[in-house]
C-alpha cells in the first residue's frame, strides 16, 4: 500500500468536549446515551475526562470514517456530522466545543469510566472518584510598555 493510500484509509476522528457542571454531569451522560440510541450506526466512545472544581470535561470521539470516504461524503460521514450536529443542539447546555485529541491522562481517565461503568458502577460515582485538575489562573492584565502608551 502507498504513502497516499494508507493516509486515505485512516479514520478521522472529530472530539467534542461537553462541560456540564458537576451537579448536572449525570443529566449529560443520560442526554449523551439517548443520543446514541438515536444514532445507532455512528461510532463514538467518550475518549477522555478530566474535572477541576466547577466542571466536567467529557471529550467524544466521533468516528467520521476514512479519509477518502469522507471526501466523498460517505453514508457513514453524513451519519457521523448528524450525530455531531445533534449533540451541539440537545447537549448546548453542557456547553459543547471542538477540541483537540485528549491527553495521555484524559485517556486514561475515560478508560476507567468506562472499565468500572460497564461493571456497573454509577458513571457519575466513577466521575466523583476521579482527582481534580487545577483550574488555569486567569492570567492579570499585562501593563503596556513605554512605546504603546496612548496620550490622553
Amino acid at each position: 500500500m502507498s504513502g497516499t493510500a494508507a493516509v486515505d484509509n485512516e479514520t478521522v476522528v472529530v472530539h467534542v468536549q461537553l462541560r456540564p457542571r458537576r451537579g448536572a454531569t449525570r443529566k449529560c451522560l443520560a442526554a449523551l446515551a439517548s443520543l446514541a440510541a438515536e444514532h445507532e450506526t455512528v461510532a463514538f466512545t467518550i475518549s477522555g475526562v478530566s474535572k477541576d472544581d466547577r466542571v466536567v470535561r467529557l471529550t467524544v470521539g466521533v468516528e467520521l470514517g476514512p479519509r477518502a470516504a469522507i471526501a466523498k461524503f460517505s453514508p457513514q460521514a453524513q451519519a457521523a456530522y448528524a450525530f455531531v450536529s445533534a449533540v451541539f443542539a440537545a447537549l448546548y447546555e453542557h456547553m459543547p466545543v471542538y477540541t483537540a485529541e485528549p491527553s495521555a491522562a484524559e485517556r486514561a481517565a475515560a478508560a476507567v469510566l468506562i472499565e468500572r461503568a460497564s461493571a456497573g458502577a454509577s458513571a457519575a460515582d466513577v466521575l466523583e472518584g476521579l482527582p481534580t485538575t487545577p483550574a488555569l489562573p486567569i492570567p492579570s492584565p499585562r501593563m503596556p510598555g513605554p512605546g504603546e502608551r496612548i496620550p490622553a
